[in-house]
């Protein structure tokens, strides 16, 4: 019962959600779960096109990290390079970028938060495609709300990744100046105006991530 009452509140959100995304010129898509998801995926990209990544909890969980490594595309893989950094920055050459938002507001708004700013630059310029899967309980407000989500959040993502934060100890959020922190980069993406089509969400009515 539980999940029956959150997918018809996610399948709501998404539904009021969807029109004001198309309206700002992004291509928006609505799937039921990971699965859905990852077959959707597959279906945007062509065999063959040179493909990356951001970090992204999202596609490890969605199994899409798995298709993307399948042999059926050339993908650069930031996850398994010695040099991190020359396969970052190959992605703003890529045919298709995938990663997920930190949240999207009500209002249509875009909520990045980044470490070292790879993942924002790419959403914002050089990958001819960005393909963002998002769950929809990362649908919130507005602004402050994302703010809000990111706080709550990050502790996780600190621990997962078994960083020396503050937060990762203590699970709340000190605003820190740790070299290790993972929270740099704040950056919103209010339309798409100028690059139609060029930036594909996928809303997922299943929890994915964090």
């Amino acid at each position: 019962m539980r999940e029956e009452l959150y997918k018809f509140k996610y399948k709501s959100l998404c539904e009021r959600l969807k029109p004001i995304l198309e309206k700002k010129a992004y291509e928006v898509h609505t799937v039921e779960d990971a699965q859905q998801a990852k077959e959707l995926v597959e279906k945007l990209i062509p065999d063959g096109a040179i493909v990356s990544s951001g970090g992204s909890l999202t596609l490890s969980d969605s199994k899409i990290l798995d298709l993307l490594r399948s042999g059926k595309y050339k993908f650069l893989d930031r996850y398994s390079s010695s040099d991190r950094r020359k396969i970052e920055l190959e992605a703003f050459n890529c045919d298709y970028y995938l990663c997920s938002a930190n949240a999207i507001t009500m209002n249509g708004e875009l909520v990045f938060m980044d470490g070292f700013g790879n993942r924002v630059a790419a959403i914002t310029y050089g990958p001819r495609n960005v393909l963002l899967i998002v769950s929809a309980n990362k649908i919130v407000k507005d602004l402050e709300a994302a703010r809000e989500r990111i706080r709550y959040i990050t502790p996780m993502n600190a621990k997962r990744l078994s960083l020396s934060t503050p937060c990762a100890t203590t699970g709340i959020c000190h605003d820190c100046d740790s070299p290790q922190r993972i929270c740099r980069h704040f950056h919103v993406v209010y339309d798409s105006r100028n690059s139609p089509g060029r930036i594909k969400i996928i809303l997922v009515l299943e929890e994915l991530g964090l």
